[in-house]
Order: structure tokens, then C-alpha cells, then sequence
């Protein structure tokens, strides 16, 4: 017999990159009284990575719970990036509705779209709420409308057309449902969220059932399955099998030894919890995304959709330049797949496969940004490596012909530069699709263009808007294969010899194109010092020193000018690496270099 339980909420909060997701979390916590009056609370808490809070993006999905009114409602907040979609669809299994967030001057936005679209599948009721009502440039009425339009482009029901609209400002802690109430506080959020968002209901007498959506790691307890209890019971000490809809034969018999409930920010030991909770289960080793915990007496799978392909590869190699070792605290092939293994207990869209070759792994993920946050974590931690340009991959279909992945590219830019972009997505294979202009005087421009032209495209995106121009992707499909592009027009300045660069070494190779170092860096004989201005690589000596002769002071060396180095991001080097070079990385410095460093052999290379 199915029963609802009234006192309890799950609601998913989706949004657009930066549209304020994890500030609305913040409030909702505060405000529900999970912080002391006093307390010490950091910005955008839920970021508890890193990189989450330099670069101002959520990566991985986080539980939180806040009390309101004797309802406890679960919050999960949700990544914005379609590079971890495969996050998000996930999660939405856990709950009965969702927030969608809209940045009340931006609008809906492409991966707006992608989230809204898995939701709306699932039929869960959406609450919309228009935050950032008080930036001087906002649009509250024309955003509804857009939003309104996205809902009938995505196919919702009649039901989920009727959604309520609030209007926020997350980072003022305050929430109105019409524009001229008196702002207070998040209260009309809440009510919101308790009138329109269904209770979870399940059976509490059929045989328990958990999907788990989500998986977390600790160093001490391992593995940990964050899932919703569908039906039945679960309690600590009881015997369970571990099932999973895409694999019939897995049949795995279990005990549950810890069972969390989420508190706040906190996650509090519970002896039991019944259904519509949402528990963290540690102490089974093997657990996955998609397995069903079940009572052992008539075990039955829930269904789960499969994990989105990775579109794009790496090779990880083990650093073997002449530098290698001098920096890093885990550089050999067992510390690199130990790492590379471990990365696969939390990150389902990711698979790395071992090659022939001991000393290289190939890595594959949802796209760019999925891949470079992976080393820039192994950085931090310590890891010394190098990797190879990132390639697509590739699917045949029945006849054999050749399909390759393409992406839904929307750019918006100023007029002036609109022409620019066309011509460089044009280049790059892209076919526009459409051209709108906004009365501000921006673009929109919506391009088709295969994954491989996006590679290395967004630092040139960047300089040819001068930082003006937002481009967002996402995932279309595959199609047949549309022919070779050229990345790189201009070649590479490598390095003659090993040794450190001097200022008249480097002053007259500056001559040939824009440099990467700069004066007492330590180089080496096949390293990429700058950027040829022409297509073809060549060799330059940016050790050399200027003869002594008794009519001059070696001092006169000082007068020379330099141009500043362009330095590059860890982004930047990966775009800008070719087919033949690698990118070497060690916790203190990135440094592109040929794949054969020897110049004899690499011209024999290239001739064959």
C-alpha cells in the first residue's frame, strides 16, 4: 500500500552555469537556522572543492537538508556545466521536483535547456525561480516569457506549463512572489517549495528498495552510496543483495554497516530510515551508480537510464622529459594508474583503459573542462605527468561509414566581432544555424559543429571578442564524418639546446614569433619555447650568450627589450598543443614539448 510522508521534501536545484544555484543553497541554509547567530560561514559553502571555488563552478553534486516548519527538505545542489550532466540526470532519480534557477538579466541559457529537458522527461513539477532581481540590468518580465517559450519547446505537460515563478535575490536573502511585495526573506521560497513540491511516497511494508544515484569516497570508510529510499526499510545490521537493472548477473549479497541521514551541511548516523529518505550508505566495497539495494527475499531492480558516452580521449603518460622527477612527489606508472583508478570510484562518465604501452593510459570524459579539471586535481595533489592533445572519438554505424560526435554551439557576442567568429567556426566545419540580434547590440549566434573543431578554439574565441564573448555547448548527437580541419596555423619555437635561456638568446627569437619564457628559465633540447609566426616549426637557441670582445662590457646585454612571455593556463596549453607535441605537467610548471625531442629523429619522423 502506498504512502506518502508528508514531513519530508526532496527538491533538486538545476540552473545554468553562475546563475546563482549555490548562493540560493547558502540563504535556504542560513535562513532555516542550520548556522549559530555567530558562526563563521565561507561564501557559496556548498563548493568544497578547490577548483568549485576559483573558478566559480559546481562539479559535483552535494546533499544538503534544512528544516522548515517540521518539513525537512533535501537540497541537492547540482552542477551547471554539461560537462557534468552526467551528474545531474543522475540525481534527479532522488527527487519528487526541481528549482530551476534563471539569472533574471541572462535568460535562459543552452544548459538551462539540457537540465530542464531530463527533468521535464522524469515529470517532475518545476518551480521557477528568476534570481538576481536586483542587478540594474535585469528583465524579470521578458525572462519569464523566454522561460515559458523554453518549457513549450521542451514538450511539457500542461501541468508542468502552470509552474509557480519566484522572484529572488540569493545573495540579499530575499524572495517575493510578485515584484512589488515587500522583500523580506527566503519565506515565499519555502512555501513554494512545501505546496508545490509532492511528497515522496513508496510501500513501507513491500521489500526495500534503493537506487543509488550518487557515489562519494573517503579514505577511511571507502565507497560511499548516496541514494533515496523507495520502498520498504533499511536498517543497520540488515542482510541486502546488491542488483543492477543493466546487469542481470550481478547478485551480490551485502550487510548494511553504516546508514547516514543529511543534516544541514552535516551527515548524522541514523539506526533506520524508511522511504523518501535519503541516506548515505558506507561499508560495501564494490557499489555502484545504478545498483538497487534490496531485501534479500525477492530482489528487483530499479531502472536506470545509462550513463552518457564520453565524446573525448587523452593519453596520460608518464612524464619521461629531461626535467622528469624534479618536482613531482608521484611520477611512476603505478602512482598514475593507482590515481587514474581511483578517480573512477566518484566520476561515472569517465573511463580510462591501459595500453599496450605500460607507461601511458588512455583517458576518456564528457568533453574538455571534465578532463582538465581531472589534472589539475592530480596537480595539487602532488602528480607529475604528461598528456597528449585531446582527440574525439569516433563511432561507426551499420554500413561502416565513419560518425563523429557534434556539438550545439551558442555564442553570444558583440556585433563588431560577429563576422570574426563565423569565419573561425566556419573554418573549423561549423554551419550556422542561426543569427539573432538582441537590442543591446549583442548576437546570438547557434552554430552545428563537431566536437574536434572545438578543440583549442575557446582561448582564440576569447582574444577575438577581447574577453566580450560567451560561447556555450552542448551535446547533440553523432553524424557522418565531415573531413580534416586544420588546427594551427602557426608552428612552434622549440628549444636548440638544454640549458637556462639568457636575454640575448631569447631577444632573437622573440624576431620569429611570440614567446613562452622568460630569461633563467631552465629549457630543454625539443621543448616549445613560443609560437612560430609562420606555419612551420623551427629551432631557436635561447641559450645563446653574445661573445665577449675586448671592446665590450658583457653588461650591454641589459639594454635589450623583451616583449613579456605569454603565459599560458594549464586551458590555454592544452588548446594549443598539436598532434605531435605533449604537455607536461608537474605540480610547479607546465611546459609543451615535442613528442620526439631528439631533432634528428623527428625529422625522419615527419618525413615518413
Amino acid at each position: 500500500m502506498k504512502t506518502k510522508r508528508e514531513e519530508i521534501r526532496n527538491i533538486a536545484i538545476i540552473a545554468h552555469v553562475d546563475h546563482g544555484k549555490t548562493t540560493l543553497v547558502d540563504e535556504l541554509l542560513k535562513q532555516s537556522g542550520v548556522f549559530r547567530e555567530n558562526q563563521e560561514v565561507a561564501e557559496r559553502v556548498m563548493d568544497s572543492n578547490d577548483i568549485e571555488r576559483e573558478r566559480g563552478i559546481t562539479i559535483l553534486s552535494k546533499n544538503t537538508a534544512v528544516y522548515y516548519k517540521n518539513t525537512k527538505i533535501n537540497i541537492i545542489d547540482t552542477p551547471g556545466h554539461a560537462d557534468f550532466g552526467g551528474e545531474v540526470e543522475r540525481v534527479l532519480k532522488m527527487v519528487n521536483g526541481v528549482v530551476l534557477v534563471v539569472d533574471a538579466f541572462e535568460g535562459a541559457m543552452p544548459q538551462t535547456k539540457f537540465v530542464l529537458k531530463k527533468a521535464l522527461e522524469l515529470q517532475l513539477p518545476v518551480i521557477v525561480c528568476i534570481n538576481k532581481i536586483d542587478r540594474p540590468e535585469a528583465r524579470p518580465d521578458e525572462v519569464i516569457d523566454e522561460v515559458l517559450e523554453l518549457l513549450m519547446d521542451l514538450d511539457a505537460s500542461d501541468e508542468q506549463l502552470d509552474c509557480p515563478f519566484v522572484y529572488a535575490s540569493a545573495k540579499s536573502g530575499i524572495a517575493v512572489l510578485d515584484l512589488s511585495d515587500e522583500e523580506k526573506d527566503m519565506q515565499p521560497l519555502f512555501e513554494t517549495i512545501l505546496e508545490y513540491i509532492p511528497a515522496p511516497e513508496g510501500d513501507p511494508d513491500a521489500n526495500t528498495q534503493v537506487l543509488i544515484s550518487t557515489i562519494d569516497y573517503n579514505e577511511y570508510v571507502g565507497r560511499i552510496g548516496v541514494g533515496k529510499v523507495d520502498n520498504g526499510v533499511l536498517k543497520v545490521g540488515m542482510e541486502a543483495v546488491v542488483v543492477n537493472a543493466h546487469d542481470t548477473a550481478r547478485q551480490e549479497k551485502v550487510r548494511i554497516s553504516k546508514l547516514y541521514e543529511f543534516e544541514g551541511l552535516n551527515r548524522v548516523e541514523v539506526s533506520e530510515a524508511s522511504i523518501g529518505s535519503i541516506v548515505a550508505i558506507s561499508g560495501i566495497s564494490h557499489l555502484s551508480i545504478g545498483d538497487t539495494i534490496c531485501s534479500p527475499e525477492e530482489p528487483v531492480a530499479i531502472p536506470f537510464q545509462k550513463i552518457s558516452e564520453p565524446t573525448i580521449a587523452m593519453q596520460f603518460l608518464v612524464n619521461d622529459s629531461p626535467f622528469a622527477g624534479q618536482e613531482g612527489k608521484f611520477v611512476t606508472s603505478r602512482h598514475l594508474r593507482e590515481r587514474l583508478f581511483r578517480e573512477l570510484n566518484t566520476d561515472v562518465s569517465l573511463r580510462v583503459e591501459e595500453t599496450e604501452n605500460m607507461d601511458s593510459f588512455r583517458v576518456s570524459g564528457r568533453g574538455e573542462l571534465h578532463l582538465s579539471v581531472l589534472i589539475e586535481n592530480m596537480r595539487r595533489e602532488g602528480y607529475e605527468f604528461a598528456v597528449s592533445k585531446a582527440e574525439v572519438l569516433y563511432q561507426k554505424d551499420e554500413k561502416g561509414h565513419l560518425l563523429e560526435p557534434v556539438e550545439t554551439a551558442y555564442i553570444d557576442v558583440p556585433e563588431e566581432f560577429t563576422g570574426t567568429v563565423i569565419d573561425k567556426l566556419s573554418q573549423r566545419k561549423g554551419e550556422l544555424q542561426s543569427m539573432n540580434i538582441s537590442g543591446s547590440g549583442s548576437t546570438r549566434l547557434i552554430f552545428h559543429i563537431p566536437a574536434r573543431g572545438l578543440i583549442g578554439y575557446r582561448g582564440e574565441f576569447l582574444t577575438d571578442t577581447r574577453g566580450n564573448g560567451i560561447m556555450n555547448t552542448a551535446f547533440e548527437g553523432y553524424v557522418p564524418f565531415k573531413g580534416d580541419i586544420q588546427y594551427r596555423k602557426q608552428g612552434s619555437l622549440i628549444a636548440f639546446e638544454t640549458g637556462e635561456a639568457v636575454t640575448y638568446g631569447l631577444y632573437n627569437a622573440q624576431e620569429r614569433g611570440q614567446l613562452f619564457i622568460s630569461p633563467s628559465q631552465k629549457v630543454y633540447s625539443g621543448m616549445v619555447v613560443g609560437q612560430n609566426a609562420k606555419n612551420d616549426d623551427i629551432e631557436v637557441n635561447v641559450c645563446k650568450t653574445k661573445h665577449l670582445t675586448n671592446t665590450r662590457s658583457s653588461g650591454a646585454d641589459d639594454a635589450l627589450h623583451l616583449t613579456p612571455p605569454r603565459l599560458l593556463s594549464l586551458e590555454e596549453a592544452l588548446d594549443f598543443i598539436d598532434t605531435d607535441e605533449l604537455l607536461e605537467i608537474t605540480p610547479k610548471t607546465l611546459r609543451i614539448r615535442k613528442k620526439i625531442l631528439d631533432p634528428k629523429l623527428r625529422k625522419r619522423g615527419n618525413k615518413s
